[in-house]
C-alpha cells in the first residue's frame, strides 16, 4: 500500500470515524480507559477484534501475537510482552472477562506441521514461539484418526485455544479472580470465511455456536 493511500486512510478516519466517536474519545482521555474485557487474538491481518465484536473505543484491551498464544506464567526478569498485557489488564484495569480468540486458516497452527530446519536464524523467535502450540498438535493428531488435512487443521486450532485457556490459569492473579467469580475466561473460534464465532463449552467439552449460547 502506497504512502499516499495510508494518508488518505488516516484523513478518512479523522473526518468520519473520529468525528463519530469524538465524544467517546474525549471522555476516555479525561477519565482514562475502563475496558470490560481483555481480547487475546492472533496478529493475522484478517482477524479484526473490534469488527468481530462490534465494539467501540475503550471497550476492549487487546493483546495480539502470532497464533493467539498464552505463554505459561514465568516470574523471571525477562521480557514478556503477552504476560505484561495480561498482568496490566487483570491487575490494573480489572477487566471482568478474558477472551482467547483462535481462528480458521491459522498460519501458526499450519506451521506446527512444517519443517523449520534451516530457519534457525531468520525465524529464531517464531520457531521458539510455536513450541506453545505443540500440545495442541499432539492432541489433534491423537483425536483425528484418518481425517483429512482440513479436519486436522481445525482440530489443532481449537485445541490450541483450550490450551491457552489452561495457560491463563497458571497466572496466580488470574486464577485467584476466576476462583472468586470476578473474572471469566472465554475461548472463541472465529471462522474467517463465514464470520461465524464459536465458543468453548467446558462442561460439554466442545465448541458451540456463540449465537446459540447468547440466546440462552
Amino acid at each position: 500500500m502506497k504512502r499516499e493511500n495510508w494518508q488518505k486512510g488516516v484523513e478518512a478516519f479523522r473526518s468520519v470515524h473520529f468525528k463519530k466517536h469524538e465524544k467517546d474519545f474525549l471522555e476516555l482521555v479525561e477519565k482514562g480507559q475502563n475496558p470490560k474485557a481483555l481480547f487475546i487474538g492472533c496478529s493475522d491481518s484478517r482477524v479484526l477484534p473490534n469488527l468481530i465484536t462490534s465494539t467501540g473505543p475503550g471497550d476492549l484491551f487487546i493483546v495480539r501475537n502470532v497464533g493467539n498464544m498464552v505463554p505459561p506464567y514465568k516470574p523471571d526478569n525477562d521480557f514478556h510482552a503477552t504476560a505484561a498485557g495480561i498482568e496490566y489488564a487483570v491487575n490494573h484495569l480489572k477487566v471482568g472477562e478474558i477472551i482467547v480468540c483462535g481462528h480458521s486458516d491459522c498460519g501458526a497452527c499450519k506451521a506446527l506441521y512444517e519443517d523449520h530446519s534451516g530457519h534457525e536464524e531468520d525465524m529464531i523467535h517464531t520457531v521458539k514461539w510455536l513450541e506453545l502450540g505443540m500440545p495442541a498438535k499432539e492432541l489433534a493428531l491423537k483425536s483425528v484418526i484418518d481425517g483429512d488435512s482440513a479436519e486436522l487443521q481445525e482440530a489443532t486450532e481449537k485445541f490450541s485455544v483450550i490450551f491457552q485457556l489452561k495457560n491463563l490459569l497458571t497466572y496466580p492473579y488470574v486464577k485467584k479472580r476466576v476462583d472468586a467469580g470476578e473474572l471469566f475466561l472465554h475461548g472463541w473460534y472465529y471462522r474467517i470465511d463465514s464470520g461465524e464465532v464459536e465458543c468453548y463449552d467446558p462442561v460439554e467439552e466442545k465448541f458451540v455456536s456463540l449465537k446459540e449460547v447468547t440466546k440462552e
